[in-house]
């Protein structure tokens, strides 16, 4: 299975960063997952619904069907899983991008900006191959992108891979 991580600091422009690879990287013709890490509890479920009243009641996995989509939500009640169990769980794509799981084994870009106020996280992570910004930095051991250029960045993801650039649909 073919992961890619994008990495960085709140307020660095992560999800935006890969809400357009999404978009570039399907448009290309190639199936794409995403995984998300929070640091909060996530519930798709209100109290009182029959979904929720089944989980209550001891549940591990609770399907919600529908004719467009379904969501599966799994009570794990113990540790959090680490990012290769939830891979695990995941139907085959060409590609997953991951967002957060930062100090995980995976390859990654790092999204910099400034202005968020920290500092990079390539200089310590050798999984980091490069560094997405939109910042003028001193040279480092990994290729510079440019934050706005989408193409630029998910032509390295998919050469880094193994994809090529794919079908320009």
């Amino acid at each position: 299975m073919r992961v890619y991580g994008v990495i960085g600091w709140k307020n660095a422009g992560k999800t935006s960063l890969m809400e357009r690879l999404v978009a570039e990287i399907t448009r290309r013709g190639f199936t794409v997952s995403t995984v998300k890490h929070v640091h909060h509890d996530v519930d798709l479920d209100q109290p009182g619904k029959d979904s929720h009243r089944h989980r209550a009641a001891g549940a591990s996995e609770v399907v919600l069907a529908s004719a467009h989509r379904f969501a599966l939500m799994r009570e794990h009640r113990g540790r959090e899983p680490d990012l290769p169990e939830v891979l695990a769980r995941m139907a085959p794509v060409d590609l997953i991008l991951v967002e957060g799981y930062k100090r995980d084994a995976h390859a990654k870009i790092e999204v910099f900006r400034r202005e968020a106020g920290h500092d990079l996280i390539q200089p310590g992570d050798a999984l980091v191959r490069a560094v997405a910004t939109d910042t003028a930095l001193e040279p480092l051991p990994v290729p510079l992108l440019d934050l706005n250029n989408t193409a630029q960045i998910a032509d390295f993801i998919l050469a880094e891979v193994g994809l090529g650039a794919g079908l320009a649909l």
